[in-house]
């Protein structure tokens, strides 16, 4: 059985080290930003993060709206690959990649209407931040920043789209180089707009928001690129949204609603938390910013894994192979309690270490130090369920069972998860230590429920789809 669990282990890093490592650089990405407002000043730092916050949650959103092309590519490639095991040859393989190129054309015009949406509420929005009890002096200059990122919006989500084209085929390779290298070419243009070096105009916080929607446009670019140079990937990606099939199109947006969904919810879920813990006074809420930025870094571990996941179990159910999309979620599973159980040891054990780049550990720290050490305690648990919640919801897609993830994320972030933290923070007093006992408890849940419920989907399934009978 070990030996099982160590070539499954292989066979999922193959996918899931190069996601992890990419998403860890877009946090780099995001973070490179943060820092250069800081630079700026107090208002060009809160003003930017105010813009940065909108961005974001629009982002995501369009983002899960094709989340789900990754799994749909998979399967259409593995019923290739079977149809040209089981002698259908060309005709087998040509269909399947008909429907891959369709899927992708689909997957970008999904993408465009996303990102021309996004980017005229993005805008709207910069227009009513005054009306939203915004400070005066930070509305302005978010304002200037939405409306430099808003063109930015519908590249990232092309290059969202291209992605998932790239993991669905498993060739995710080129977007750990691309990723790394617009860290560094964002860095480098932050610092040239900013303070107009070479000439250029003095740009200030504008010219962060134009250095991110340059990297987005810039990082597509040479996906697309990457991809065309690629011998299996060139011929089935293509540009031309016009001939996109309306039913695909239709298919792809019935399945990322929900996603998307999620996604926001699941933002939302934590955006309230925070404000919760912002009841207790500055140094509560600064030892939650600390300990909230912590987990989101060790959560990107979640998403290549839930990701790789996802992909691997598309690709087996198209074969067929039920019982290996049983044991894929039991090596995702075991490969998150891993490394999860050695970060949460870190946590307990040399919390102080942990905290050092988010808090000051000096004698005018105050008490949000301490405040933060006592909630790395619950985070080396609740990262588990953090994880595990996360896979769930990947393993669902896998199975086109999207509605029901965001049904039970609903519950569990909510449902449980939001009155277990009101009542553990302020009716029992437990204060910020409350708020994160009940998002522990909120996550445990939902973890609990949508593993259940892939395991009942997945039964279903294989009496719906028996395995081909082979010869």
């Amino acid at each position: 059985m070990l030996t099982t669990l160590l070539r499954d282990s292989r066979a999922l890093g193959v996918l899931a080290v190069p996601l992890i490592l990419t998403q860890l650089a877009q946090v780099a990405l995001t973070t490179t930003d943060t820092v250069m407002m800081g630079l700026l000043g107090t208002r060009e730092l809160a003003a930017g993060g105010l813009a940065i916050v909108i961005f974001n949650q629009l982002r995501t959103m369009g983002v899960g709206l094709v989340t789900s092309v990754g799994n749909r590519i998979a399967a259409a490639a593995a019923r290739a690959e079977r149809a040209a095991e089981g002698g259908d040859g060309t005709a087998g393989g040509g269909a399947a990649d008909d429907e891959v190129r369709g899927i992708v054309r689909a997957s970008l015009a999904v993408a465009t209407l996303a990102g021309v949406i996004g980017a005229v509420l993005m805008i709207l929005i910069g227009q009513a931040l005054g009306l939203l009890g915004q400070d005066a002096d930070v509305v302005g200059p978010a304002r200037t920043m939405l409306l430099a990122l808003a063109p930015g919006l519908l590249p990232c989500l092309w290059f969202q789209a291209v992605r998932q084209f790239t993991i669905g085929m498993r060739r995710p390779q080129a977007l750990l180089r691309i990723t790394i290298a617009s860290v560094a070419v964002n860095a480098g243009l932050n610092w040239v707009l900013i303070h107009g070096t070479f000439g250029l105009p003095r740009l200030g916080l504008t010219g962060i928001g134009i250095a991110t929607s340059t990297v987005y446009l810039l990082s597509f670019l040479a996906l697309f690129v990457s991809a065309k140079r690629d011998e299996r990937l060139a011929p089935l990606l293509t540009l031309d949204i016009a001939k996109a099939d309306p039913a695909t199109v239709k298919q792809l947006v019935a399945l990322g609603v929900p996603i998307a969904a999620t996604y926001g919810s699941e933002a939302g879920f934590f955006s309230l938390t925070a404000l919760m813990a912002g009841s207790f006074g500055p140094e509560a809420l600064a030892a939650h910013t600390a300990v909230n930025q912590l987990v989101y870094i060790v959560f990107q571990v979640a998403v290549g894994l839930s990701h790789a996941a996802s992909i691997n179990v598309s690709r087996e159910l198209a074969l067929g192979h039920h019982d290996d999309a049983r044991r894929i979620k039991n090596t995702a599973l075991a490969c998150a309690a891993a490394v999860m159980a050695v970060v949460g040891l870190l946590y307990l054990t040399v919390p102080r270490l942990v905290l050092a780049p988010f808090l000051d550990s000096g004698p005018d720290a105050g008490q949000a130090p301490a405040i933060a050490a006592q909630l790395l305690v619950v985070t080396a648990f609740l990262q588990f369920f953090d994880c595990a919640q996360n896979i769930g919801v990947g393993l669902l897609r896998s199975l086109d069972d999207t509605r029901s993830g965001f049904r039970i994320t609903l519950v569990g972030y909510w449902a449980v998860g939001l009155p277990a933290s009101w009542i553990l923070a302020y009716a029992l007093d437990l204060d910020t230590l409350g708020i994160w006992l009940g998002l522990l408890t909120g996550l445990a849940t939902t973890a609990v429920l949508l593993l259940r419920r892939y395991s009942r989907s997945l039964t279903a399934h294989a009496l719906a789809h028996p395995a081909p009978a082979t010869c």
